[in-house]
């Protein structure tokens, strides 16, 4: 119930008012749960049971519609997990499926939720999808009172759910038709983001904020190195790639690139290196006592290797500090960074695995995970 009052709150601060046709940047929420838009209407009003809208998304997982009624007793959530549509519903019991093809493809789909008898059914592109039967007393029950939708949030506590996932959704939804309804939703925010035309897989960064994990986060195995590599069109960058820092600590390292001089200057510590930008891939090998750098162009690589000298090891610093991506971190929790990055990594791996930004301890609104403007 708290959820459902702080939106309420919030709607009644803007009560800013959008089609429910709009297009809707689903990945820039900076609540994990609450709604990006919403609506509410009388079951009175209601003459169709069926939904339809395009969705587009390269991100395997996270929440794209909600609908409920009597106030959060009986609803419906659609998510992606794993790459293809999760659906759960309680309708006096608890219902929870997954399946038909995976659509983080970066196409557009078009997908329609429609309510037949005691049936919910899901298709997709004009195919079945999935059909979930549900048969309670509840289900029998003549349906009354108000009906309330949402998009990119839910209106219940999450712990309700059977299965749980990660919200963040970096994906985009447009023309929706819901249930025929042609009155305006409430946007939580003042003005949402557009959707980029065309996209393509990577991390976006528009230079405006940054990605801060727990260095913590990543598994060490003794006194062994650290791998991180960046992919991407480095010639295009400008600004800070990552940088890394121990708590208490001076800045670690830090990769920043710059657009006019088409150089990067790598800093570690007290050392400053520069070279030009002409590789797509990136490798940065911390251990114990030094740290490596390998950029790799197409039929060649080159690296260069500094020692930690009277400091403290490289690898200590990573049991207990932080590592942004896409902005230079602050001297403390505090400082927001600066040096943002304007670009597209096309791919991020630390430990020799794809860095997901929706798991960040800290990631700005703007900041697309898994999506670049193509």
């Amino acid at each position: 119930s708290c959820v459902v009052s702080s939106v309420q709150d919030e709607a009644r601060v803007f009560q800013k008012k959008v089609p429910g046709s709009s297009t809707v940047n689903l990945g820039q929420n900076t609540h994990d749960w609450r709604p990006l838009i919403h609506t509410t209407v009388n079951l009175s009003e209601i003459r169709s049971i069926k939904s339809s809208f395009e969705f587009r998304t390269f991100d395997p997982e996270g929440l794209v519609f909600y609908g409920d009624t009597k106030n959060g007793d009986g609803w419906f959530i659609l998510s992606l997990k794993d790459g293809v549509p999760l659906i759960q519903i309680n309708k006096g019991v608890l219902i929870s499926v997954a399946g038909t093809p995976r659509l983080n493809d970066g196409k557009w789909h078009t997908m329609e939720v429609s309510n037949q008898g005691k049936f919910v059914n899901l298709e997709v592109d004009g195919t079945g999808g999935l059909v979930v039967g549900i048969h309670s007393k509840q289900m029998e029950e003549v349906i009354y009172g108000k009906l309330r939708l949402a998009l990119g949030g839910i209106l219940i506590s999450k712990e309700k759910m059977i299965v749980q996932f990660n919200p963040k959704m970096d994906g985009c939804v447009r023309k929706g038709n819901w249930l025929n309804l042609t009155s305006p939703w409430v946007a939580e925010a003042d003005e949402l983001q557009p959707c980029y035309e065309n996209i393509q897989p990577g991390s976006y960064f528009p230079g405006t904020g940054f990605a801060i994990f727990n260095t913590s986060d990543f598994q060490i195995d003794g006194d062994h190195e650290v791998h991180i590599e960046l992919w991407g069109d480095f010639s295009q960058m400008d600004g800070t790639l990552l940088s890394i820092k121990a708590d208490g600590e001076e800045l670690m390292f830090s990769v920043v690139a710059d657009n006019n001089t088409k150089n990067f200057t790598f800093t570690s510590r007290e050392e400053v290196f520069t070279m030009k930008n002409t590789f797509k891939r990136l490798q940065i090998k911390f251990l114990k006592d030094s740290l490596r750098v390998v950029k790799h162009e197409e039929e060649s690589s080159a690296d260069f290797s500094v020692s930690a000298g009277s400091n403290t090891g490289y690898l200590s610093a990573w049991r207990d500090g932080h590592l942004a991506i896409g902005g230079l971190l602050g001297e403390n929790d505090d400082d927001v960074g600066s040096q943002f990055l304007t670009g597209c990594l096309e791919k991020i791996q630390v430990q020799g695995k794809d860095l997901d930004l929706d798991l960040a301890r800290v990631k700005h609104v703007s900041v697309s995970s898994h999506s670049c403007p193509a």
